[in-house]
């Protein structure tokens, strides 16, 4: 397996966002491309990436499956720099990395057993496709976070809301200007640890996907040119007071 990336900064930042969930995982190479798919530990979210072939500038490759320590793969993707191409070579239990700009430089990535079963993104029904611009909707997770632990994605009357209710409240309300809403009226909560990693990845795209219904997993797709990365989060079950 040898793969090329001539810019590798889309490449890098997803790796790091994939290793605030999980710190270990299955990286599949084929025909295809490259791709992630992992569960977090506590088994609330899930995350599932895509770097196509076309993606990359030179891509040679059969079926290859390797384990990675992510903590390990970002620090030596920090040293890429901004004109830098990657390369990554499996050679043995080795996975060989050379960042090439003025000068060539090498690193090897030991390869780990992974023990867990090869996982798929499960196939849900939603109720709901809201799509948003990705800056209001890291603002609006932003300021929920300000005043609570959870918020509720809520669709009534036509009108997208993300709300969050503590001692103090915050609230964002989207119409059919600001949003393209395909829903029905439903009302789900969420916990804002986890959306606040997941919006890390909206800064990474122009607009972001939202499929929820009520009191039901939610599904965030965002697409650039070269990648897909989506997360799935398990709902917060609404207590009495």
């Amino acid at each position: 397996m040898l793969v090329k990336l001539e810019n590798p900064a889309l490449f890098s930042k997803v790796i790091e966002l994939i290793s605030e969930l999980v710190s270990e995982v299955r990286l599949k190479v084929n025909e295809f491309g490259m791709s992630i798919i992992a569960m977090d530990p506590a088994n609330v979210a899930m995350v599932g990436c895509k770097f196509p072939k076309s993606a990359f500038s030179q891509f040679e490759s059969g079926d290859e499956i390797l384990g990675i320590n992510l903590d390990d793969l970002k620090r030596i993707l920090k040293r890429c720099g901004v004109k830098s191409s990657l390369i990554l070579e499996k050679k043995d239990n080795l996975l060989n990395i050379q960042i090439q700009d003025r000068i060539k430089r090498n690193f090897s990535l030991s390869l780990i057993e992974i023990d867990s079963e090869d996982k798929e993104m499960p196939s849900l029904e939603f109720s709901s496709r809201v799509e948003l611009n990705s800056i209001d909707l890291i603002a609006s997770v932003e300021d929920c976070g300000v005043v609570a632990d959870a918020c509720s994605f809520i669709i009534g009357d036509g009108k997208f809301i993300i709300e969050a209710k503590g001692l103090n409240s915050a609230r964002s309300e989207f119409s059919g200007d600001e949003a393209k809403i395909e829903a029905e009226n439903c009302k789900s909560r969420y916990s804002l640890e986890y959306l606040s990693k997941f919006i890390k990845g909206a800064k990474l795209c122009e607009k972001t996907i939202l499929n929820f219904a009520n009191d039901h997993p939610l599904k965030m797709d965002l697409r650039t040119e070269g990648m897909e990365l989506s997360f799935i989060l398990a709902p917060r079950v609404e207590t009495e007071d």
